[in-house]
């Protein structure tokens, strides 16, 4: 049986506590993961500190080659590390080969970042009374960065946490999902093996509960970066004091689908970003609004499209569908279901469960009150609402309190652009599906979706200072 230990100053270190891993698709134990104390955690970051001293001084270069071997390695491991997602986190391997695709170009675009952080000239004579002086600014790293991270993209989360820190030169202490330690510690040894320094990063494993307190609150922590629930976020931001930080929260993705739309040309793609990865994304589509003049035509196409959709084991291939996360998941995803039934809302396909699996659902019928429409859902369910007007559409998108991603399928240039404009989010995406990211864009909610944001050219921003310099070039 697999024992995984701590990742603190370049050694593994065992605990005296562990927990049992095991796989959501099966139930199979597969490690006994190391449970950090308190402790741990305040050596882990005291370690990044003396680690910062040094690392904060490496050339824009050396971190750039670091970053760039990363790649290399993860290229050649790609098959394996896909395995890795497939057990801890029931993650189809068609799948997991796209999230580590994602991430090996997340840690390329982080070390081309490397070697582009710029600053500005500032005019100072411009300024009634100046002259003789130059000014300029330049980005400086923060020091010591606390990451948090979700169980749904193991690989690609952390590398937008750990990319642009080590791009400009912090350290990071990483504190992965409980239900995916695995991917996070596999990084330990390709980070290594890139010649990054012991101690830039630390990674301790165990409960978010008991640890999250020593990681937000340290006096040597300066940035903590989490993505989570907003409950969790919120809580943090509260503890956060005057520390940077960016939150990733939850969000109830909606699009609206306007009738000058070809629907043959949208359905396979709106069904993938309503069911990849069980749901389990936060700009999973969960919302469709569907002009009333083609919403029977559209809900046919799309209900017929997702019986095609093959539930099973993560490490076959033709597996579109596998396991939530933790049977609990599967336990209140049916309560909701059957709550939004007897509201009145109608299952058109789906809703059969096992103890670790949830079939892709379609619900009709819905109302805007109900859980499945009004909540983040984490889950393979959709809803599909028909509305009459484009401003109905918008308004009921912004019914929302979560705003992370929308969409918007339309073929009139007007309609798009008073979405654009409209919509309450933090990105609008015309003619695709609010499931859309690349790892290059800025990315992060508004409302109760998140605060900050993450995309590494924005995510270097947020990790670093903005250092003004000015001289005076004479003693007149």
């Amino acid at each position: 049986m697999k024992q995984t230990k701590l990742w603190i100053n370049g050694i593994w270190e065992s605990t005296n506590e562990t927990s049992k891993l095991t796989a959501p698709y099966t139930g199979e134990l597969l490690a006994n993961v190391a449970k950090a104390s308190a402790g741990d955690v305040e050596r882990a970051i005291e370690g990044a500190h003396q680690a910062f001293k040094s690392f904060k001084n490496t050339t824009a270069y050396e971190r750039a080659e670091i970053l760039y071997k990363v790649v290399e390695i993860m290229r050649e491991r790609k098959n394996e590390l896909a395995e890795i997602l497939a057990d801890e986190a029931a993650k189809p391997i068609s799948a997991g080969l796209t999230e580590l695709d994602r991430t090996i170009a997340t840690y390329q675009f982080a070390a081309e970042a490397a070697k582009q952080s710029t600053g500005e000239t500032i005019p100072m004579d411009a300024a009634p009374g100046v002259k003789d002086r130059i000014g300029y600014t330049k980005r400086v790293p923060l020091g010591v960065v606390s990451a948090i991270t979700p169980f749904n993209f193991p690989f690609n989360l952390v590398a937008h946490k750990l990319g642009p820190a080590f791009a400009v030169g912090n350290t990071v202490v990483l504190k992965p999902a409980s239900q995916t330690p695995l991917s996070a510690l596999a990084m330990a040894e390709i980070f290594k093996e890139a010649g990054l320094p012991d101690g830039a990063l630390q990674i301790v494993t165990g409960s978010g509960g008991e640890l999250s307190e020593t990681l937000v609150t340290h006096p040597l922590v300066k940035k903590v970066t989490f993505t989570g629930s907003g409950a969790v976020g919120l809580k943090i931001k509260e503890k956060v004091g005057l520390r940077k930080i960016t939150l990733e929260l939850g969000s109830n993705a909606a699009l609206i689908v306007e009738p000058s739309t070809p629907l043959e040309k949208i359905m396979k793609r709106c069904v993938g970003g309503a069911f990849g990865f069980a749901g389990q994304v936060c700009i999973s589509l969960q919302r469709i609004y569907v002009h009333s003049s083609i919403y029977e035509e559209f809900t046919k196409a799309f209900v017929e499209e997702t019986k095609k959709l093959v539930v099973g084991d993560p490490h076959n291939e033709k597996t579109d569908v596998s396991a939530m996360i933790h049977p609990d998941e599967v336990s209140r995803i049916k309560e909701w279901i059957e709550q939004a039934k007897q509201q009145g809302a109608t299952v058109a396909t789906g809703a059969e469960f096992t103890e670790r699996t949830c079939s892709p659902t379609v619900m009709t019928n819905v109302k805007s009150d109900m859980k499945i429409i009004c909540q983040e859902t984490f889950a393979p369910i959709v809803s599909i609402v028909p509305y009459d007007t484009l401003d109905e559409a918008i308004a009921l998108v912004n019914e929302s309190e979560l705003a992370l991603n929308a969409g918007i399928y339309t073929n009139v240039l007007t309609d798009a652009m008073k979405a654009a404009e409209e919509i309450e989010a933090g990105a609008v995406i015309i003619n695709d599906i609010p499931t859309f990211r690349v790892d290059n864009m800025p990315y992060g909610g508004v409302k109760m979706s998140g605060y900050g944001k993450e995309g590494i050219k924005y995510a270097v921003e947020e990790m670093t200072d903005l250092k003004f310099i000015t001289m005076k070039l004479n003693y007149e």
